[in-house]
């Protein structure tokens, strides 16, 4: 896979690398005066709106508005508007496009945005409007984190304007409220300005939990380019401390310092790191399958998931005479049948308790020989072991048990667990609810390993499989898989031909030798992640050498049903439909 690798060091940015400054922003400060508190069956009384840019006002728009509807008393009362001042008034579907073009190109402000935002969007709707993407900063939600108790008890906009000692007193009209809105924002503005908040964007994520240190590493982000990729925070010492991925590298890394990151333990990450380098990549796959390989190979303190995939716990069915179920950590290139990866070794262990309660296997660790009986242990005398041990039991009499256990692994039987469930739904109708539990729980670590395996073995058999996904621009994705693992990725940009970049790619891609055990050349969870993007809609096959199917006769068959027992989110993992994996060409 293709990359490229950069270290960003410290350095004043251009303003299109920090963002937008504020004294470059068109503010349009809106505020409306209404029937009542939903849009729903309220209407629009009176608009008023000031428009400001670097501190001057450039404009003001100010109209009643007939509602179509009596006022209620008690908001006569509140605003001074009377259904006599409004009944010549235009209606909102008249001054509605005048605000808008009023407004063009601002980004939008006001107390309590979502009543007024709220609003004028319902009207946008009813009057078929299209309803633009503006910008919204709401001056109550900024106030909340700078204002302090002592110094006001609410963040009512008269309360506020009083301590930014704002020119214009609310009243409850529209163009008044809204002059003082400017005030209050201008206020907030300053106060922020003094912790480094200096764009629009910082502003409209504001925290106050984002501390000024944290603010001044800005400049990490700086460089950074705007496609899928991979970022790594380092130390002074160049030690990895977080690796993430994101669709747009620039917009990802700054937000660890704005409001868009609330983690604690990233707060802390960011205090150490001293610089961010990246790996951008062609597609956002690679960038994910990227993370988990970094990730594992420099196991970063602040990553939580994926650090130890070499710790995963495998049930192993021995290669000897009298075959045994075990719990690795090792898949071995031997002639042994593994199942997983399971992310314990208790889960490990629960799996073969299933595994015991249902086929009478030896549970003895010893190497046993035919030629060298010793004594058998008291599950014999339970009737859940044949004595193989003691010479009860020969290898032929023994084989169905081992071959039963096989077939589960493997996928290629699924009467042992059809018999486990059905003991799981016997002890239920006895009322023996704990150790129907019990059993359920054993069952369930099982039947979502097996099924995950399963489903993991059938894309890491195929010794190459080439695919490619649509993009929002008419171009494709392209992906060569080799036994299950990304050995590279492409895009086709829109017009190309998608086969003459995927032969490119095919030429170019990783050589991939497999291992052994059921994910032979990479982890799981990267195997999963392409088994992900495979499913996705618009999906098509370009090649696939050997056979690749969904496994119709195993315990997958009861993985939902065990997902939901377990209590565990399992994500679906089933194969692209018929229409789109390959059966109509790549155009």
């Amino acid at each position: 896979m293709g990359s490229t690798s950069t270290a960003v060091a410290s350095a004043q940015g251009t303003f299109d690398e920090l963002g937008t400054p504020l004294g470059e922003v068109t503010f349009v400060v809106v505020d409306l005066e209404t029937t009542g508190g939903s849009p729903a069956d309220c209407g629009i009384t009176e608009f008023g709106a000031v428009k400001v840019r670097g501190g001057e006002v450039l404009g003001e728009f100010q109209s009643l508005v007939n509602p179509g509807a009596p006022i209620p008393a008690f908001v006569q009362v509140l605003t001074g508007i009377t259904d006599l001042m409004v009944a010549a008034a235009p209606r909102v579907e008249a001054v509605l496009p005048a605000f808008l073009e009023f407004s063009r190109g601002s980004v939008l402000v006001a107390h309590n945005a979502p009543f007024d935002i709220g609003f004028l969007k319902a009207a946008a709707e009813r009057t078929g409007h299209e309803w633009p993407p503006y910008g919204v900063l709401d001056t109550a939600r900024l106030a909340r984190q700078l204002v302090l108790r002592d110094e006001a008890p609410n963040c009512k906009l008269s309360t506020l304007a009083q301590v930014f000692r704002a020119r214009t007193s609310p009243t409850h009209r529209a163009l008044d409220d809204a002059r003082a809105t400017v005030d209050v924002l201008h206020g907030l503005i300053e106060r922020v300005g003094t912790q480094g908040v200096d764009t629009l964007e910082e502003l409209s994520t504001y925290s106050a939990r984002v501390s000024p240190a944290q603010r001044r590493k800005r400049h990490l982000a700086e460089g950074l380019p705007r496609s899928p990729g991979v970022y790594l925070f380092e130390d002074a010492q160049g030690q990895v401390l977080y690796v993430g991925k994101a669709t747009d590298l620039r917009t990802r890394v700054r937000s660890y310092f704005t409001a868009s990151e609330m983690r604690t333990r990233m707060a802390e990450m960011v205090g150490l790191a001293e610089r961010v380098r990246h790996i951008a990549c062609p597609t956002l796959l690679e960038a994910e399958v990227r993370e988990l390989r970094l990730i594992a190979e420099h196991k970063p303190r602040y990553n939580r998931r994926s650090r130890f995939p070499e710790r995963a716990s495998w049930l192993k069915l021995t290669d000897e005479p009298f075959p045994r179920l075990s719990v690795v950590r090792e898949v071995r290139d031997d002639a042994g049948t593994y199942l997983g990866p399971f992310g314990s070794r208790r889960t490990a262990e629960s799996a073969m308790t299933a595994l015991h309660e249902a086929l009478p296997l030896r549970q003895c660790t010893a190497r046993l020989s035919p030629k060298r009986p010793t004594a058998a242990c008291a599950l014999y005398g339970m009737g859940r072991c044949g004595a193989p041990c003691e010479g009860y039991q020969d290898v032929e009499s023994y084989a169905p048990h081992v071959q039963a256990a096989r077939d589960v692994i493997v996928g290629a039987d699924r009467s042992v667990v059809d018999r486990l469930q059905e003991r799981v739904s016997a002890l239920a109708d006895d009322e023996r609810f704990e150790d129907a539990a019990a059993h359920r729980d054993r069952l369930a670590a099982l039947v979502l390993t097996a099924s995950r395996m399963h489903r993991l073995a059938g894309l890491a058999g195929l010794a190459e499989l080439v695919a490619a996904r649509p993009t929002p621009d008419q171009g494709w994705e392209v992906a060569v898989v080799r036994f299950g693992r990304l050995a590279g990725t492409a895009v086709a940009a829109p017009g190309d031909d998608p086969r003459r970049v995927a032969d490119a790619l095919v030429a170019t891609a990783e050589t991939v030798r497999p291992g052994p055990g059921p994910t032979p050349a990479a982890s799981a969870e990267e195997t999963e992640r392409i088994l992900h993007w495979l499913d996705q809609p618009g999906v098509r096959l370009v090649s696939v050498e050997g056979t690749w199917a969904s496994p119709a006769r195993s315990v997958s068959v009861h993985r939902e049903l065990f997902a939901a027992a377990a209590g565990s989110a399992v994500p679906s993992l089933q194969p692209p439909d018929a229409d789109h994996r390959g059966l109509r060409p790549v155009r």
